[in-house]
């Protein structure tokens, strides 16, 4: 009986290498893929099905995260373990990325270009290539789980792990998909996937998790802004939440909901980012209770569960670091998501995602936040939230 064919995102770090080795002893034909983000010289592709998306080899060149020194671990994880390896030129996907993120910094609002790579490339042409290869499913090293509800639905949940859990940023996930996909690493903690890496071997065992936006490995975005984009001048004013002039500053974009640091500006006591208005380019500056939100609204709700037009309870998470904090939601005729806190959470940031969760820790949805405050935060259709916890028959 030939074995399932699945298609493996390599990086080249310890997670996804180590995803290489547990689907190799589960039974399954592996097939890795590396995905760069530039520019280089194409050549033959090994694979002989027609239609296939361009394949390259690897080649001595800087990209980014997706670098020359991350495509050679990768290859030799898979010379290891003797399965076939290949890599994409995936520019275009990320030009699409880049240019999302300059957006929306340029419209005031804080990215979370993680969240669209999972969409478009990782979970996008990820599973276009697996289809174009014969494969059935799809894998990443990602800290999350794939499990089956009561129902028989097929569901996201954090992983076991939840210091390393990244469920938070694969909410954009489409639900059709995720039968097909498969997250190795997610039921373990940390430690044993090193200690796994270390015992079969390979080089990347003690390799430093990547922290960096993967196409600004310098970690300067707003060089990357400058560079990318001809943004003009965007400098303006410091403002209160009264409106009154602080001082200036020497453009909105540097700056994003809850920051703290890095102002260039001394007022005595702390003051923090709260609002970014990319018209008039004031930034306004407040306290910490000023920067705390008791609801928010979010739009382009993608539903991992049953979607429901009833207020339920949840827990939810407004950044990858966030704790998630009790909430309760509900979504309009129009189709917006209000979410009300039963305390005040600090940074609810427009263009951050926002993702609820059940008592079981599954996904439930997760949203696009468009604002702090909500016109439902004082109408009766909110149930009470002072207990506000996730009911395990949540959506």
């Amino acid at each position: 009986m030939s074995k399932e064919r699945v298609v493996l995102a390599m990086s080249g770090g310890v997670d996804s290498s180590v995803a290489a080795v547990l689907l190799q002893e589960q039974g399954y034909e592996v097939i890795g893929l590396f995905m760069r983000s530039g520019e280089v010289a194409e050549s033959a592709c090994s694979l002989p099905a027609a239609g296939l998306l361009p394949i390259v080899e690897r080649k001595a060149h800087k990209q980014g995260c997706c670098s020359s020194a991350d495509a050679a671990d990768a290859q030799r994880v898979a010379d290891l373990l003797d399965i076939p390896f290949h890599a994409l030129n995936f520019r275009d996907s990320f030009d699409q990325i880049k240019t999302y993120f300059a957006d929306e910094y340029l419209k005031g609002r804080t990215p979370n270009p993680c969240v669209m790579c999972n969409v478009w490339l990782k979970f996008g042409r990820l599973w276009e290539f697996a289809q174009q290869v014969g494969a059935t499913r799809i894998a990443t090293g990602h800290y999350a789980r794939v499990v089956q509800d009561e129902t028989g639905r097929t569901r996201l949940m954090r992983g076991a792990d939840l210091g390393k859990d990244q469920s938070y940023v694969l909410f954009g996930i489409r639900q059709e998909i995720l039968a097909r996909i498969l997250f190795p690493v997610g039921d373990k903690p940390k430690p044993e996937i090193r200690e796994i890496a270390a015992q079969a071997n390979l080089r990347v065992a003690g390799k430093p998790d990547s922290q960096e936006i993967c196409f600004i490995p310098d970690n300067d975005y707003r060089g990357f802004l400058r560079r990318y984009r001809d943004v003009g001048d965007t400098s303006g004013n410091f403002v209160d939440s009264q409106g009154k002039i602080l001082g200036q500053h020497a453009g909105y974009e540097q700056f994003t909901i809850g920051q703290r640091r890095g102002l260039g500006i001394a007022l005595g006591d702390p003051r923090f980012v709260i609002r970014i208005d990319s018209t008039t380019h004031d930034v306004t500056l407040g306290t910490a209770t000023e920067l705390g939100a008791i609801s928010l609204t979010a739009r382009g709700t993608n539903w991992l569960s049953s979607p429901t037009t009833e207020p339920f309870t949840c827990t939810a998470q407004i950044r990858s670091m966030h704790r998630a904090a009790p909430a309760v939601a509900v979504v309009d005729e129009a189709g917006t998501l209000h979410v009300r806190f039963a305390e005040p959470q600090s940074g609810v940031a427009p263009g951050q995602g926002v993702v609820l969760y059940d008592a079981l820790e599954r996904v439930i949805c997760g949203s696009w936040i468009e604002d702090s405050g909500s016109p439902l935060e004082n109408s009766l259709a909110w149930p009470g939230v002072a207990s506000a916890t996730c009911a395990e028959d949540a959506p």
